[in-house]
Formats: C-alpha cells, structure tokens, sequence
C-alpha cells in the first residue's frame, strides 16, 4: 500500500522519484503526486518544497505540494513517451482514480526559448467520485520560514525573503487555502509561477503550454543519435541530463539534490547544485556523442568565462552555475536530512580545493570544438591561446599533490587520475595545433605528454602488485584507473592495461558493483558502490573482448534504475538500494556510453 500523509515521512523518503524540468528550474516528485523537492528561481536556490530531507512530521508541515487522493491504495506513474511530462496515476480503495500530470514549460518562442520558473499541475477524474486535497505549502529558509499569503479572486500570492510565486488555478481557492476535501468531478489546473496575472484563462495557458512543450521534447529527442538497442534508457538519460543544464550560463550541475547520503549513517552528504568540470566534460561528452550538440555550445561558453575569470589561469574544480567562486559550505538545522539522516550541508568545500585533474577536464570538453563540424562555433587561435594556457597549469601541476577526484578532504598525495588528465590536457593540444596546422605548438604539447607519460609510467605502477595505483608510490586502488584506455594512454591490449583491470575487479568489484575504492578515507571506509564506476568497469571489460560479461553487467545495473529510469550516485551491492544525490549527471552519463559501446548495430534491424 503506498504511504499516505499522515505517516512518518522519514520512513516514506524515497528516491523513487519523478523528474520534471526546463533547464531554469526542476521538481522531484514521489509516487504519490507530492513535490518532495524543487529549489526556485533556479537550482541552487533555496528549495521552496523540502520535503524530501524533512526528517520528522514537524518539518514535513512545510515545504511541501501535494494533491492527496483520499483512501488511496496504490499508484503508477510514467512519462507521457519521450518527453520530462510526468504523470502520476492514484487509485483509492473505491474504485475512484485520478490523473496528476506535472511539468515545467519549455518551448520556442519569439525565437528563443521560453523556460520560466513555472510548474504546471493538471489533475482530472479518471473513474469514480474521487475526493482530493490540494496541499500547497511553500517554504523559506530551507523549510524554517512560513510565507505571507495573500490572494485575489482566482491567485494566492505566497511572499518569502527573496522570491513571491502565484499560484493561479480555476480550483476553489478555499480548497486550497484551507486544505479542505473535495470530490474531483472535473479537471482542475494549478498553475505556480511568478507573481503576474495570466493573458489567457489558466486552462488556456496550460493547455497551450502542455501541448508546445511535448512537441519541444519530441523534437529534442527526434534529432538525438541514438543506438540501436536500449533505446528507451538512453532516451530517458538524456532527457534528464540535458534537464540538468542551467541554459542561462551554459553550466551543468552534477544532481539536483543536496545531502543525501551516499549511505547511511555515513556523514557523506553533500551538495552537488553546483557545475564540477570533470563531470560536466562526461556530460556533455555523452550528450554531443548523440548529437545533442547545443549543450556543449553552451557549455564552452561557461568554461571559457571562469577560465578568464581564473586568478593566473588557476581553475577550482567547482563553481556556482552563474561562475561564483565562493560555494562557502555550512550545515542547515532546520531540516534533518533523508530519512533523519544529515547532515544537510549547503555550498561544497571543494571549491577551495585543489584538484589537478581539472585542467584536462577543460581542454577536453573545449576540444570538441576543432573537430567536430556540426559546432556553429569553431575553434580557432584565440581559443587555442586560451586553452594552452590551461595547458601550461597542467604541465606545472602533473606531480603535485591534490584531493584527488575524489575530494579527500584530511589528506593530499599525488594522485594519478590528476595527473593522467594533465596528461590529456597536453595530448589534445597537441592534436589541435596539428588540426590547426601551428606545428611548432604540436612539438611542444607533444615533448610535454610525452614527460607526464613518463613521470606516470614511473611514478603509479606498482610492479608488486602489477597495476597503476591511486597515487604516486602508494598501494591503493582506484577505479578511475581503468579509464586509462578510455582516455587514449594504454590500448586496451597493453598488458599493464589488462593487468589493471585484473586487479580491481578482484578487490574493488563486490557482486555486480565496483566501489571507487575500498581503503578508508576521512569518513571511514566506503560502504556502497560508486555507480559511475561500474560503468567504468562495463565499458573496460567490453575493450578488452569480454563484451558478454559487460553486456550482463549492463542489464543488471539498468535493473537497478528507479522505476522511471533514473539513478542516484550510489548504490547498495546487497539489496541494489539507491543511495546519493539524485540524478546523478555521472551514472546517466554512464548509461549512454555503455549502450553506445555495447549495442548491436543498427543493420542488425534489416
């Protein structure tokens, strides 16, 4: 029986959860048609509805956007096909069945595209007398403040500290207002967004903007490349990560959540609002690999600004979707976390952190530019100016100590993954000055890979153990060594290369999951599987011939995606439970590469 409102909401949390958007703002929304979690004017703002990290009844009296089905017994929800318009589907014990379909507008108009903080609920009877309660109750300060309210004949105005939304709809306001029960005998229209009055009735408003944002997706997704198996996955991860790009900058966060843990009682909670370099180059790298190329456009508008904003060219891992450089991290009391389980921090340290593996994130995802010729920007000098010298921070920096990918925060050390993208940083100069025809350029970039090579080659093989280690002279393991072949430094046939691969799934593989690594770090030692790094393996094992073992893992892990075809961060290798922040930019990435590799081909078909 689905969990109705009055139970303990910690015990309902869930991360089975839908996901709307229009690349300004997004809403998760659990299976019972209650928006859990949505951070307006835009995703790094405070969350109007928090639900999802209210850890007792208390906070759950805030924060929170339900249209509750009275008796209600169970529920379904699914996309309407190729599109982020999500439809929840409730049944009460009488036979009485409502629809909710929630999204947020997106379409073309006066030729831009109109994406405003807008969230648009349409709920109609399917069967039945079906009696509802429209539960609308905003919040301010990470669900601490109640807002002023007030209304006019068809709106309610709900004024906090920095923002005022109106809701308009052609429902009894005193439904609304005083939560009262009402029988659903016709469709009603909720329309949340800024506080202006419409030009047209809410349900001529909605109904055109319904019907212009299905026709936007079916669009999107009808130019997207897609392989010809798992179709259907590949379609929803893309959907959902393109739902991650902030179009104003061009930025891509890495989840829309803040704090969820990457396992229980870990004191892993983090906030992932923010644009990584690294994960936004696997991003958008996913997404051009299937044609959506307007995200990388935009998004080498993002990193060329902070690259300029850079002190000296010195690039923090992270930034704020605007290009803010300070993300000060701090710890929220006013809510207790998912599932009671916090802490629940907003801003992220790792601003402050050095990571070195960021400049060949740069040069990685700006190169796409010199080869690919669908970019209606082209590189040319003056960018290429511009990413040598990312290029030389990455020659300076190749064998200094850092926090790692991973973001260790009690410990420094030279890790390779920094290092192996210092050395792709200077790999793809040098292929762009050949593309480019500056061929003194491509002799420097090519001397400078080559020494990193070396220091590389010297400095992270552990010949005791015959694999490329996490850090330079150090014993542990790391998955992100099997992104080596991946990123062109071994062949998948080098014998150090396959040995590697040996070693990891040997000691960082548990049932069909990889953990990032097993040795403790600052919090312990890691208790739940790093989905992007079974990924990793999947595609490691398809490069070296073993494609039907990847093939089985890569339905597996699929099997592990939320009803509706989504993934958090990590996983429990045990029961297969989701855990982290969600979606997760990194596994959806993960499924797109892995079903571009291991599909059949197309001519399979005819």
């Amino acid at each position: 029986m689905v969990a109705t409102a009055s139970q303990d909401p910690a015990r309902a949390a869930s991360l089975e959860l839908g996901v709307i958007g229009n690349c300004q703002i997004s809403a998760l929304i659990d299976d019972r048609g209650r928006i859990v979690w949505s951070c307006l004017p835009r995703f790094d703002s405070d969350p109007v509805f928090c639900t999802l990290l209210a850890g007792d009844a208390s906070e759950s009296e805030r924060g929170t956007y339900e249209i509750e089905l009275l008796d209600q017994v169970r529920s379904e929800q699914h996309y309407v096909p190729n599109t982020p318009i999500l439809e929840t589907i409730l049944e009460d014990r009488h036979g009485g069945r409502v629809k909710v379909t929630d999204f947020c507008p997106r379409f073309e108009q006066y030729d831009r595209v109109f994406h405003p903080v807008t969230i648009v609920r349409y709920v109609e009877p399917l069967a039945g007398s079906p009696r509802v309660v429209a539960r609308l109750r905003p919040a301010a300060q990470y669900g601490e403040q109640v807002p002023e309210t007030s209304f006019g004949s068809n709106h309610i105005r709900y004024i906090m500290p920095d923002l005022t939304l109106r809701l308009t709809t052609d429902l009894a306001l005193s439904h609304v207002m005083e939560e009262t029960p009402f029988v659903l005998d016709r469709p009603v229209t909720l329309l949340l967004g800024p506080d202006e009055s419409l030009r047209d009735s809410v349900v001529t408003t909605a109904r055109r903007f319904y019907e212009m944002t299905r026709d936007y997706w079916l669009r999107w997704v009808r130019g997207l490349a897609v392989p010809f198996q798992w179709q259907e996955a590949v379609i929803r991860a893309a959907i959902t990560l393109k739902l991650c790009t902030f179009e104003d900058t061009g930025a891509v966060i890495a989840a829309m959540t803040t704090s969820i843990p990457e396992a229980p009682g870990s004191g892993r909670c983090w906030d992932y609002r923010f644009c990584w370099l690294r994960d936004s180059y696997f991003t958008v790298n996913a997404l051009n690999r299937l044609g959506a190329t307007r995200t990388m456009e935009a998004y080498l508008r993002y990193i060329v600004n902070v690259s300029v904003a850079s002190d000296g060219g010195v690039l923090q891992p992270v930034y704020g979707i605007t290009g803010e450089q300070q993300l000060t991290e701090r710890v929220i009391d006013s809510l207790s976390g998912y599932r009671g389980d916090g802490p629940v921090r907003v801003g992220n340290q790792a601003w402050e952190q050095v990571q070195n593996d960021v400049y060949g994130s740069v040069v990685l995802s700006a190169a796409h530019v010199f080869f690919d010729s669908r970019l209606a920007r082209r590189g040319d000098l003056e960018l290429f100016r511009l990413l040598e010298a990312v290029g030389e921070r990455a020659v300076e920096r190749h064998d200094q100590p850092d926090a790692g990918l991973w973001e260790y925060r009690g410990r420094r050390r030279i890790h390779t993954f920094s290092s192996l993208m210092c050395w792709a940083a200077c790999d793809r100069l040098e292929r762009i000055a050949n593309r480019m025809g500056v061929s003194d350029r491509a002799r420097y970039w090519h001397e400078q890979a080559e020494r990193i090579r070396a220091v590389i080659n010297r400095e992270a093989w552990n010949a005791e153990q015959q694999c490329f280690t996490e850090a330079f002279g150090r014993p542990e393991l790391d998955a992100s060594m099997l992104l080596m072949q991946e990123l062109g430094f071994l062949a998948a046939d080098d014998p150090r290369y396959q040995s590697t691969l040996t070693v990891i799934e040997t000691n960082l593989r548990r049932g069909d999951h990889l953990f990032r690594y097993r040795a403790e770090d600052d919090f312990g030692a890691p208790e739940n599987a790093f989905n992007i790094c079974t990924f990793w393996y999947i595609n490691a094992l398809a490069s070296v011939g073993r494609r039907d073992e990847a093939r089985a893992l890569f339905e597996n892990i699929l099997s592990c995606r939320t009803r509706l075809g989504l993934l958090s961060e990590d996983l429990n290798p045990d029961t297969g439970e989701l855990w982290g922040n969600y979606p997760q930019t990194y596994s959806l990435v993960g499924i797109i590469l892995a079903a571009i590799r291991l599909s059949e081909p197309w001519e399979k078909a005819f």
